[in-house]
């Protein structure tokens, strides 16, 4: 039993949806980049937090 050969749409199809994850794949690794580089930059303040040395 042989496999027949993919039609031309198929092997179009096959690219576009390769093309189309790398282009996420991108895109996801740029904002998890972003978001460690953010985080990471300073530690996270809460508004509240700042006025430490005041009591009621």
């Amino acid at each position: 039993m042989s496999f027949r050969e993919p039609h031309d749409l198929h092997k179009r199809r096959w690219s576009r949806n390769l093309g189309l994850g790398v282009v996420l794949a991108v895109f996801v690794s740029l904002v998890f980049g972003l978001t460690i580089a953010k985080v990471s930059q300073s530690p996270i303040q809460l508004p509240g937090a700042a006025q430490t040395g005041e009591g009621n």
